[in-house]
């Protein structure tokens, strides 16, 4: 008599950081799976501990984590979660960072300097990842950075919906805040209906982080709503100075739209105090409450994160989820 060969049953598991333990949550809602509960704390020197209550033996692990600040605390804990995972014998472990963390340094601009992102995402491997999932990276090329597949997700559908929405019967003109963004900004128009496209000529002092000086409006803006899309706003400083530069070249109304929303220093009093009409921004990284105001429309990303989690665990196409976006 032959032995019978059962196919093992997949097992997904889901495991949040401590940064923003309510995104996973609301994943996991739209998974039907609750969070693994998991023991994390600091020592009184500062160092971390990590430990799942449950066995992870086979599963294929999740391990969400907003990087938000103090990010090197979350990047960390991050890592430990990876390697407690891999040590506990999960089959397959995806980190799911919807904000990358420090993607924004993803070269060198003068002598000297490390390349951090590619860091971070070596740090990622070491510790025993299989595969990455991220929104809106700062710079494509930061998929290159790991060894194994990288699941480059996009905020755009979900934030064009809410301008569509709110501002479709407007004259509409799509504007980059800089040339760097100018194909992110054509795609946007694309979907709105081929409206107009701008962009801000500024120039950047590399040696003074988080300062630009905004120059002139290359585009037709008078009379117009400008949707000033950027990937994250972090300061504010950059995106409120386009947004002076916009109005002071006849724009009608400014409504800003970004995916990850920092909002470090004083960033909300820069954009509670702009002219510009609204912020719209998603809950990549929290906003807690002293963070909020009247203009600020928060959308959230964890449909769109359920979604990809489901297409990665039945082996089915992220890519599907973007018409074939890249």
């Amino acid at each position: 008599m032959s032995a019978i060969t059962q196919t093992p049953t997949k097992s997904l598991m889901l495991f949040s950081g401590r940064a923003f333990p309510e995104l996973a949550d609301e994943i996991g809602g739209h998974l039907g799976v609750a969070p693994t509960p998991t023991s994390s704390y600091e020592f009184a020197n500062g160092e971390l501990y990590v430990r799942f209550e449950e066995s992870v033996r086979g599963s294929d692990a999740f391990i969400v984590q907003s990087h938000t600040s103090p990010v090197n605390t979350w990047l960390m804990e991050s890592l430990l979660m990876v390697d407690a995972a891999k040590r506990a014998s999960a089959k397959r472990i995806t980190v799911v960072a919807p904000f990358f963390p420090y993607a924004r340094q993803d070269k060198k601009h003068r002598g000297r300097e490390p390349i951090s992102a590619r860091l971070v995402a070596d740090l990622f491997k070491t510790a025993g990842a299989d595969r990455l999932m991220s929104v809106d990276l700062h710079t494509a090329q930061v998929q290159g950075f790991f060894d194994g597949p990288v699941d480059h997700l996009f905020a755009m559908d979900l934030l064009i919906d809410e301008v569509k929405r709110k501002w479709g019967d407007r004259d509409l003109t799509v504007v980059s805040p800089d040339s760097g963004r100018v194909r992110v900004s054509e795609r946007w128009s694309d979907k709105l209906g081929g409206t107009p496209l701008a962009f801000i000529h500024k120039t950047r002092d590399i040696t003074r982080p988080n300062e630009v000086v905004a120059n002139r409006v290359v585009g037709e803006v008078k009379g117009r709503v400008c949707i000033l899309v950027d990937d994250m706003i972090d300061t504010g400083g950059t995106i409120t100075k386009a947004a002076e530069t916009l109005f002071a070249e006849g724009a009608a109304d400014v409504v800003i739209a970004a995916t990850h929303g920092v909002l470090s220093g004083p960033a909300v009093d820069r954009l509670k105090n702009s002219r510009a009409a609204e912020v719209l921004i998603t809950n990549t990284l929290p906003v807690p409450p002293e963070r909020q105001f009247d203009k600020l429309t928060v959308l959230s990303i964890a449909p769109l994160l359920a979604r990809a989690i489901k297409e990665v665990f039945e082996d089915g196409s992220v890519t599907s989820l973007f018409d074939g976006a890249s």
